[in-house]
C-alpha cells in the first residue's frame, strides 16, 4: 500500500499555542509537568508520608509550656465585732498583681496503640511510593493511549478521503454511463447513496480526530500538534522476556498497584493490633515545673496604713501515671470488630486486584503474541483489498463488472486500510501494557518505541463543507 499523506482535523488557525510535540516521547515529557492527575498522586503521597510523621510525634516526648498575668483590685469595707461588741469600722483596698509561667513534659513509656499505629503509618508510608510509582506507570500507558489514538483517527480520515474520492468519481462514471445508456438507473442511485454515506464518513472521521487531539490535550495541559507516526515498513516483534507464565510471576512479584495493597493489607492487620491495645494499661512520665510570684499593697482606708506584700513560689513534680482501663461501654469491643472486618476488605482486594492481575498480564501476553501475526495478516489484506478493487475498476471499464461491484470493493480497502492502522498502533500499545502489567514499564520503553516512529504527521485542513 503507497503511504497517503495523514491529515489533521485541527486547523492550525484553531492551534494558536499548539506545542511541536514530534514524538512520543516529548508528548509524554509534558503529560508528566502538566497532567493533574498525576499532580494529585504526587500530592497524595506527602499527605500519607505526614501521617507517618505525625504518629512517630506521639511516641517523642511532649513539651508545652504555660504563662499567665494577672492584675487584681480588691475593695472591702465592715465592722469589726468580738463577743458582740463593736470593735470598730475596717475598710481598705487592695492592689496586686500575679505573674506565672511553668513547663510541662509528657513521656509516653509504654502505649501499645500508639505503637502500632505508627506501624501502619510506616506501612502506608511505603504503599504511597508504590502507588507514586503506579501513577507513573499509568500516565505513560495513558499518553501512549491518547497519542496513538491521534494517530488511527488520522488514519482514519486519510482513509475515509480516500474513499470519498473514489465513490465520487464511481458516482460521475455512473452518471455518464447513464447518460449514453450503457448502465441502469440502480447504478446510479447507489453510487450516489454509497458517495453520500462516504461523505457524512469523513465529516464523522473530522470530528473524532479533533476529539482524539482534544484528549490528548487533556493530558499535556496545551494542545500538541506534529506528531510522528509509524512507517509502512514498520515490522512488530516480541518481547525478549519469558513466556507467559514468567511474565506473570514478574507481575506477582513487581507490579507496584499490587505491592501497595499488600501494604495496606499490613497497614490494616496494625489497625487490628491498635484496636486491641485499647485493652492494656499505658504508662506515661511526667514532669513539671512551675514559678509563680505575686505583689501588691493594701491600704487601710480609714487609718491610712499602707502594707506592701511580696509572695513568690516554685514547684517542681515529676512521676509515672499507669492507666488501666475496665470498661468503656463496649466500645473496645467494637473497634477491634470494626478494625478486623476492615481487614477482610483489604484482604479480600488484595486476592481481587491479583486475580485480576493476572487475567491482566495473560491477555496482554497474549494480544502481543498475537499481534505480530495480526499486524502482517492485516498488511496483506489492504494488499489484497487494493488488488481487488483496481481489477473491479478495469473490469468496470471493461463491462465484465458492474459499479456495485467496484463499490464493495472500495469500502473493503477502506476497512482493510483502516483495521491495518489500528493494528499497528495496537500492537505498540499492547506492549506497554505488559511491561506496565509485570511493574517493568519506564521511560526507556517510551524511547525504545519512540525510535519507531519517524513518519512526521503535519498536514491540516480545514472541516469540510457538507
Amino acid at each position: 500500500m503507497s503511504r497517503r499523506p495523514l491529515v489533521m482535523a485541527l486547523a492550525f488557525a484553531l492551534l494558536p499555542c499548539a506545542v511541536h510535540a514530534e514524538d512520543l516521547l516529548q508528548t509524554y515529557e509534558l503529560a508528566r509537568a502538566g497532567d493533574p492527575q498525576y499532580s494529585a498522586a504526587e500530592s497524595n503521597r506527602l499527605v500519607v508520608k505526614e501521617g507517618r510523621v505525625q504518629a512517630r510525634a506521639l511516641l517523642l516526648p511532649q513539651l508545652n509550656g504555660s504563662a499567665g498575668y494577672s492584675r487584681t483590685n480588691e475593695d472591702s469595707s465592715g465592722q469589726q465585732v468580738f463577743a458582740g461588741t463593736p470593735l470598730g469600722n475596717n475598710d481598705s483596698t487592695s492592689d496586686s498583681t500575679n505573674r506565672r509561667y511553668g513547663i510541662t513534659l509528657d513521656q509516653m513509656v509504654f502505649d501499645g496503640a500508639r505503637i502500632s499505629r505508627l506501624r501502619s503509618a510506616n506501612a502506608l508510608s511505603e504503599a504511597s511510593d508504590y502507588s507514586l510509582e503506579s501513577a507513573g506507570d499509568q500516565l505513560i500507558t495513558r499518553t501512549s493511549a491518547a497519542y496513538f489514538n491521534v494517530l488511527v483517527q488520522l488514519e482514519n480520515l486519510a482513509a475515509a478521503e480516500s474513499a470519498e474520492t473514489a465513490l465520487k468519481k464511481q458516482f460521475d462514471f455512473a452518471s455518464k454511463r447513464l447518460e449514453v445508456g450503457l448502465a441502469p438507473i440502480t447504478d446510479v442511485h447507489e453510487a450516489r447513496a454509497q458517495y453520500d454515506t462516504a461523505r457524512a464518513n469523513t465529516i464523522t472521521a473530522h470530528n473524532q480526530v479533533e476529539d482524539a487531539y482534544q484528549a490528548l490535550a487533556e493530558l499535556t495541559g496545551r494542545p500538541v500538534a506534529n506528531l510522528k507516526g509509524l512507517p509502512e515498513d514498520f515490522q512488530p516483534q516480541l518481547p525478549e522476556h519469558a513466556d507467559e507464565d514468567a511474565w506473570v510471576k514478574m507481575a506477582f512479584d513487581n507490579n507496584p498497584a499490587l505491592r501497595a495493597k499488600e501494604l495496606q493489607v499490613k497497614s490494616a492487620e496494625q489497625d487490628v493490633s491498635t484496636a486491641r491495645a485499647g485493652h492494656l494499661p499505658t504508662l506515661y512520665f511526667g514532669g513539671d515545673y512551675g514559678d509563680s510570684r505575686t505583689d501588691g499593697d493594701t491600704t487601710n482606708n480609714l487609718s491610712g496604713a499602707e502594707t506592701a506584700f511580696d509572695n513568690e513560689s516554685r514547684s517542681r513534680s515529676f512521676g509515672l501515671t499507669l492507666n488501666v482501663p475496665i470498661f468503656a461501654g463496649g466500645a473496645t469491643q467494637s473497634g477491634v470488630r470494626e478494625a478486623l472486618a476492615t481487614r477482610d476488605i483489604r484482604q479480600d482486594e488484595l486476592e481481587s486486584d491479583r486475580r485480576a492481575l493476572e487475567r491482566a498480564t495473560r491477555n496482554a501476553y497474549q494480544v502481543v503474541v498475537a499481534g505480530v501475526s495480526e499486524v502482517e495478516a492485516r498488511r496483506l489484506a489492504v494488499v489484497s483489498a487494493k488488488a481487488a478493487y483496481e481489477a473491479s475498476q478495469v473490469g468496470l471499464e471493461v463491462g465484465t463488472r458492474t459499479v456495485l461491484d467496484v463499490l464493495v470493493n472500495q469500502r473493503n480497502l477502506t476497512q482493510s486500510q483502516q483495521a491495518f492502522a489500528l493494528s499497528r498502533y495496537n500492537f505498540l500499545q499492547s506492549v506497554l501494557n505488559l511491561e506496565s502489567a509485570a511493574g517493568t514499564l519506564d521511560v526507556e520503553d517510551v524511547q525504545r518505541l519512540n525510535r519507531f516512529l519517524t513518519v512526521n504527521v503535519s498536514a491540516a485542513v480545514q472541516q469540510p463543507t457538507p
